[in-house]
């Protein structure tokens, strides 16, 4: 029922398709009070930002009043988040009375809760890209149509809305492009022309007597010795359980684990496997001269090196004497709209607006997020930002965090342990019985 609603509102908005781009205003944020759910309201006739007034003729609530809607995000974003309502309310001046209450729940608990009961579930929510598929198998999510999905594609990384893709229909809107993870080091220890090869890399921690880190024995980042070599997913079989693979060279996969067996051997006093915490620790003790750091440690990173913060793609390997990039696993936050929602058409203005490039932008410059908007991400925001720069840049090496088999974590993470154990190093017949173990595992046969 809400779908047609939907499909039926978008003859409404096809007038008003081009001047739908335009994003919402612009403000900063305060601390994060996340306790604080009070609604924010806006009466009908008693709209009087004037600074709003070509945002409001872009939005289209396709007749819908009296609206209430509850939106899910995360606590470091509520500030904001409830800013940005704020600016919608405004925007839709006295076309219709909105109510909004933004509630606190993480991306990562956010699609479960809304398993468990799609009915109780906010109207709009942020959720992880990995969660795309349960979420649609199981109805839960609108599907983006018409000129909302032109919008999409025309505003956002095309990597973004393959992440928002299942089957060739999108099914949310891209919220950010930084949900993974790449090279942070100590500027006074690693130059940015070693930072460009892993070898580099750890000749320099070995020079300054310090350690290089990686969570190696977490799926998350073991999958990068794999992708490296060309074993990447491709997203589920038909059964909607069991893991796809690329098509792939087995003795590629083989070398290049071997090459990255071998290289940590060689420095095996200048490494340390652990997870990501001991990187900004590392770096505060002055012990950690580089390692492997999601974006959400970006902060923490340049909290304890100051203007001495590197960050870079993730570096290449020496694989037969060519140098191979790393290749990691890239994640995506994505805004849905509930099924079950009683106001479809305002959930989905709701949810372009807060994806728009203003409001991708704001979230940049206040919480350190990286943008999916194609527009934001070329801004001076995100360019002068070396980290926010490096993360978008290492999309472009990447395999999205989409389409993922439960089975796909551990075995992924044993292949890590074994390949970063130094006390039991492997022939490269053993590695290649590792591969044939692992994709077997994961694909449960």
């Amino acid at each position: 029922m809400n779908k047609t609603k939907r499909f039926c509102a978008i003859a409404l908005a096809a007038m008003m398709a081009a001047s739908a781009l335009t994003a919402c205003g612009g403000g900063t944020a305060s601390t994060p009070t996340p306790a604080d759910t009070t609604p924010t309201t806006s009466d009908a006739g008693t709209g009087n930002d004037t600074t709003s007034a070509a945002a409001t003729d872009a939005i289209d609530l396709g007749g819908e009043d009296n609206v209430t809607l509850k939106v899910w995000g995360p606590d470091a974003a509520q500030t904001i988040l409830k800013k940005q309502c704020d600016d919608f309310i405004a925007a839709v001046g006295d076309q219709a009375s909105v109510t909004i209450e933004v509630v606190p729940m993480g991306e990562d608990v956010a699609a479960t809760q809304a398993l468990t009961d799609a009915s109780a579930a906010a109207d709009v929510f942020g959720f992880a890209c990995d969660n795309l598929d349960r979420l649609v198998g199981a109805d839960v999510l609108t599907e983006v149509v018409a000129a909302d999905l032109d919008w999409v594609k025309e505003n956002n990384s095309e990597s973004s809305v393959d992440a928002a893709t299942v089957n060739g229909s999108v099914y949310a809107f891209p919220e950010t492009g930084d949900n993974s993870y790449i090279l942070v080091y100590n500027k006074d220890y690693v130059s940015a022309d070693q930072a460009k090869t892993l070898e580099g890399v750890l000749e320099a921690c070995k020079a300054a007597n310090k350690k290089f880190v990686m969570d190696a024995g977490n799926g998350f980042y073991a999958c990068t010795f794999a992708f490296t070599g060309g074993l990447k997913i491709d997203g589920l079989e038909e059964d909607g359980i069991t893991q796809k693979f690329t098509e792939y060279d087995e003795a590629t996969v083989v070398k290049t684990l071997a090459a990255f067996q071998d290289l940590f051997a060689k420095y095996k006093d200048n490494v340390l496997w652990g997870e990501c915490t001991k990187v900004g620790d590392g770096f505060s003790s002055d012990t950690v001269a580089a390692g492997i750091d999601g974006s959400w440690d970006f902060s923490t990173d340049k909290a304890a090196l100051g203007d001495k913060a590197g960050f870079a793609i993730l570096p290449t390997i020496n694989v037969d004497g060519t140098d191979v990039p790393m290749i990691n696993m890239f994640g995506y936050k994505l805004l849905g709209v509930n099924a079950a929602t009683a106001f479809p058409n305002t959930s989905v203005e709701l949810a372009k607006y807060l994806t728009s490039e203003k409001c991708q932008l704001e979230r940049a410059q206040e919480l350190n997020w990286g943008p999916s908007n194609k527009a934001a991400a070329e801004s001076d925001v995100v360019k002068n930002d070396e980290a926010l720069s490096s993360i978008l840049a290492q999309s472009a090496n990447s395999v999205a965090q989409k389409g993922l088999a439960s089975t796909f974590w551990t075995p992924m993470a044993t292949l890590g342990s074994k390949i970063t154990d130094f006390a039991n190093p492997m022939s490269e017949d053993d590695i290649k019985t590792l591969v044939k173990q692992t994709v077997a595992n994961i694909r449960d046969e």
